[in-house]
Parts: structure tokens; C-alpha cells; sequence
């Protein structure tokens, strides 16, 4: 659904951040940072009077997932008070990005090792220190013998235990929340886990709106289309209660990009990206942080006629240096971004014609190599270029094979559904288009069940793209009608929308998605053929 985008110049921040790097590479940054930043974070402990405050910051740098800086706050901690049991909590839970990864085993030995010299230390530590001690040894525990399923589940099960024994405890409460969310089963249409972290997040919230993992976490738990409205309020809260903290300015997009609010969203990850940089120059870790954020920009940009700041974008990152394995990801962001903005730009502006003459795409560790071929299908398949349409299938069929062979999981699930749209839109150039549908049907019936961001277009967007291209346009209006619902304000959903509807004879239908496009387009300076018609259109009422 979203990928990269920012407008910056990236090269102005890589050369500011090695020479502050240079300067400052012995300051701790986060020591710097205060609640009015962080939000406010009351977790008391046994440890040393010295160290409270900082451990409190350590845990508001954790509830914002800024965990390399709240990683270097445990471990000073650790070092200003050698006998401080829960110093060496905080470093195992830094060590765990609970809704990002799956550790590997090299980060369960390392906390594993964490967990053992807490738990040596809890002679000092009072019973509620020693049950969060217990929790997070739930998880890192048991080294090689539990999935990560098993462990998340387990630390969510010992973490309801402290909860349920201290209920005056706000910590107890939150962390509970995001375990809830963290140990989710991946395919949960009725969204139980997020349901009840919900009811202990909202009590929460009005007692404490300033707290950054109560707002954070509200968000995360109603990024669902079928949630997403109870989301606004924490979306307006979060950037307020943590304004340092980049992820914190970014996860409002989460909320703003669901419900379709495109200028919140854009500004959100601007102030993101903005924030991301001005740490980065500091020496302070996260500068990852700033690829989710241009995700997020680029795609808002699209759906918004903003396709200037677009192009701008591609060309900010086309200038980037070369980044190389950037925390751990395996592969070059910059190039995955270039990548992911090469595809996506032609099919979000329908320039069918550009998409079927992509270049390859070469981005080792990524999907981007097929999602390239999967761009270059939709197009050649627009242009009825079957034979083209049919080499892009078996390009992706080759990829998906060797992500098989190599036994990665996610990187064989993201591209069987480039291959599977793929096959679509090789029926639909074919002229089988019922085949085209009924290859597409279940993919948008399972992402919109669970709620998942489609990777590029939604599926119930293209069959009806395929049944307008098919003078079919009733029966169009209704998929991009059930599309609408669940990918509000999509660009191409709205126009889409309104040309079904003005094909099938509904005036005011289409009248009134053409206003809807022309009110979400606001502001832009946007020169699409899709707008002047739209205006034309309503001009004559």
C-alpha cells in the first residue's frame, strides 16, 4: 500500500550526520531528552535514586520503539548502578522490537544472557520487579526450543500475570496491551487480541493521555481499515505527548493514511522524516526510522495529486549514497527505494506504456525484484502486450521458486501475491476476464478480512478496473464501491468510482465521486487528465 518518499535532500543529512557523528560520538543524546518530549512515564524501582529518572526515560524511549536509544540508556544505567536488576530488563526488552521482527538467534542469546544477570540481581529487587523479570525470561527462555509464536504468546501470558497482580500499576497495563498485540495470530478476522488491548489501552487514555505508550499503542492496535475511525483521537494525541521521538510523529500516519486524510498524513511524515534527520546529525540511532516514513509520504503524495512532490522524491532518492545493510535489513534501503518508487509511480498514474517498459529491478534480500515484474505485467497487460505479460509471469515464477528454495517465508508469501496478480492480469490481456476476476476474488476477500495493507493496489481495485476495461460498468461500480470502504480515498478507487458510475447511467453517483477526488486532491497543482474532467463534469450541474 505505502512505500518510500520524502523530499528533503538526503545528501545534506548523510554529510551533517558523519561529521556530528564524528564530533559527538561520545554523547549520549537521550540524556538530553526530557518528558516534555517523551511523554510522561511513572515506573518506579528499587534501583539506585540516581538512576529513576533515567530508567524512566529508557521506558518512554521504548513505548516510542526507539530502542537503540533506550538500549544505550539501560546500559549506562547498568554501568552507574552494577547492582540494578532491572537495568539489565530494559536492555533484554530494547533487544526485542515486538511488531517490527522476529529476533534471530543471536538476539535470544544475547538476551537470554540479559534475563540471567537480572535475575542474579533480584536480591535487591522488590516482587513486582522480579514478575517482569519472569515475563520477558518467558520470552527469551527455553533457547531453540520455542518458535517465535511460542515465545510471544508466552510473554504475553506472563505478562497478563503482572497485570492481573498489580492493577494500580499503568506500566503493567501498557506493556500488557503491547503484548497482546505482539502475540496476535496472523490471520484473526474478528481481531480479539486488538479488541482487548483496546479496553485496557482506552482507560488508560483518559487517564493518561500524556503517556506515550498509551497513544502509541492505540494506534497500532486500530491500524485496520474496519478500526481505523476509533484510531483519530491517539492520532492526534501521540505527536503531541512525543515530539522527539521520530517514530512518534510518523505512527499518526498509520491512523491518517486508513481513514484516506492525506494532508495529516503528508505532514506527519514530513515532521517524521525532519525529527529523524535532526537526531541522526546528533549521532543518535534511528536513522532507519525514516525509510517507514517515506512509505508512507510517497503514497499519500499519489492518492492526493501531489505527483510533483513525487517525482521530486524519486529524484532526492535517486541521489542517495549507497547505504549498504542498514540495522540488519539485508539489503540496501536507498535502492529499495528507488526501486519501489520506479514501479509503483507509472501504475498509480496509469501510464501503462511506462509500466511495461520497466527496467529490471536488482535489489538482493527484497521482493523489489518481482514487484518490478509484477509493474511491467499490469502495464504490458493494459496495452493487451500478451506475450511481454507472459515472460513477466514466468520472470516472477522463477523468483517465487528460488525464495522456496531458499526457504524464506515472508520473501515467498510477498511474492506468490505479485505472482498470483500477476497471472490476473496475464487472463484479463488474454480477454478471460471472469478468470482474471476469479483469480483476484479471494485475494481481496482474505485482505480485507484481516484487514491487510495491500502491497501496491489493492486486488478489489483491479477487478474493478478489469470489469470497467470489460464494459461491465455495474458491476465495476460495485467493487470499487466495496473498495472505497476499506481504501478510502484512493485516487484511482474515486475516479474509478466515478467513471462506473457515470457509464452506468448514475449522474449523481458520479457527481459525487468526482467531488470527493476533486476535495482530496485539495491544494495540489496537479495537471491529471482524471481532475480536468472531473471539473469539467461538475462545472455543468
Amino acid at each position: 500500500m505505502k512505500r518510500f518518499a520524502f523530499v528533503l535532500l538526503f545528501s545534506l543529512l548523510f554529510t551533517f550526520a558523519a561529521l556530528a557523528a564524528d564530533d559527538e560520538k561520545d554523547h549520549h543524546h537521550h540524556e538530553d531528552l526530557t518528558e516534555t518530549q517523551l511523554g510522561t512515564v511513572h515506573f518506579p524501582i528499587s534501583c539506585a535514586a540516581s538512576v529513576q529518572k533515567p530508567f524512566g526515560r529508557g521506558v518512554a524511549l521504548l513505548h516510542s520503539f526507539w530502542y537503540e536509544e533506550a538500549e544505550k540508556e539501560f546500559v549506562d544505567i547498568a554501568k552507574d548502578d552494577p547492582q540494578c536488576a532491572m537495568a539489565h530488563w530494559g536492555i533484554a526488552m530494547s533487544l526485542w522490537h515486538q511488531l517490527w521482527n522476529e529476533p534471530d538467534a543471536q538476539v535470544i542469546a544475547h538476551g537470554l544472557d540479559e534475563v540471567k544477570t537480572a535475575t542474579k540481581l533480584e536480591g535487591n529487587a522488590t516482587p513486582r520487579e522480579k514478575a517482569y523479570i519472569a515475563a520477558i525470561a518467558a520470552f527469551y527462555g527455553d533457547s531453540g526450543k520455542l518458535d517465535h509464536a511460542a515465545r510471544a504468546k508466552a510473554y504475553s501470558d506472563a505478562m497478563k500475570k503482572v497485570y492481573e497482580s498489580y492493577p494500580d500499576d499503568h506500566e503493567a497495563a501498557v506493556f500488557y496491551a503491547l503484548s497482546l498485540l505482539a502475540s496476535e495470530p496472523h490471520d484473526d478476522p474478528t481481531f480479539a487480541n486488538r479488541k482487548q488491548a483496546a479496553a485496557i489501552l482506552e482507560k488508560l487514555f483518559a487517564i493518561e493521555p500524556d503517556h506515550p505508550g498509551v497513544a502509541h499503542y492505540l494506534i497500532h492496535t486500530y491500524d485496520k481499515p474496519q478500526l481505523a475511525q476509533l484510531g483519530i483521537p491517539a492520532a492526534r494525541r501521540y505527536a503531541q505527548v512525543a515530539p522527539a521521538a521520530p517514530h512518534a510523529l510518523h505512527m499518526p500516519s498509520h491512523i491518517f493514511a486508513r481513514v484516506g486524510l492525506w494532508q495529516d498524513d503528508i505532514n506527519s511524515n514530513l515532521a517524521s522524516v525532519a525529527a529523524t534527520r535532526k537526531t541522526a546529525a546528533m549521532g543518535m540511532g534511528g536513522e532507519g526510522h525514516q525509510f517507514h516514513a517515506m512509505d508512507f509520504l510517497f503514497y499519500a503524495y499519489m492518492q492526493s495529486g501531489r505527483e510533483a512532490d513525487a517525482r521530486a522524491l524519486m529524484d532526492e532518492v535517486n541521489k542517495m549514497p549507497e547505504m549498504h545493510d542498514m540495522y540488519g535489513l539485508g539489503f540496501d534501503p536507498h535502492l529499495a527505494a528507488k526501486a519501489e518508487f520506479a514501479a509503483l509511480y507509472p501504475i498509480e498514474m496509469r501510464d501503462w506504456a511506462a509500466a511495461a517498459a520497466l527496467p529490471p529491478a536488482n535489489v538482493p534480500g527484497t521482493t523489489e525484484d518481482s514487484f518490478s515484474y509484477w509493474a511491467k505485467a499490469i502495464g504490458a497487460a493494459h496495452l493487451h502486450q500478451t506475450d511481454d505479460v507472459r515472460k513477466d509471469v514466468a520472470a516472477i515464477d522463477a523468483i517465487h521458486q528460488k525464495w522456496i528454495s531458499e526457504k524464506n517465508k515472508d520473501l515467498a508469501e510477498a511474492s506468490e501475491n505479485d505472482l498470483k496478480q500477476a497471472r490476473a492480469w496475464l487472463a484479463f490481456s488474454e480477454g478471460k476476464y471472469d478468470d482474471a476476476i476469479a483469480i483476484l476474488r479471494p485475494m481481496a476477500e482474505k485482505q480485507e478480512s484481516l484487514g491487510d495493507e495491500p502491497q501496491g493496489i489493492p486486488p478489489r481495485e483491479m477487478m474493478a478496473d478489469m470489469l470497467l476495461e470489460a464494459h461491465r460498468p455495474q458491476q465495476a461500480l460495485v467493487e470499487y464501491q466495496m473498495d472505497l470502504k476499506f481504501s478510502p480515498n484512493r485516487f484511482n478507487g474515486l475516479y474509478g468510482a466515478a467513471r462506473a458510475a457515470e457509464e452506468s447511467g448514475k449522474p449523481s453517483d458520479a457527481n459525487e465521486y468526482y467531488a470527493l477526488l476533486l476535495k482530496s486532491c485539495e491544494g495540489s497543482n496537479s495537471t491529471r487528465p482524471e481532475l480536468n474532467h472531473a471539473r469539467e463534469l461538475l462545472a455543468k450541474k
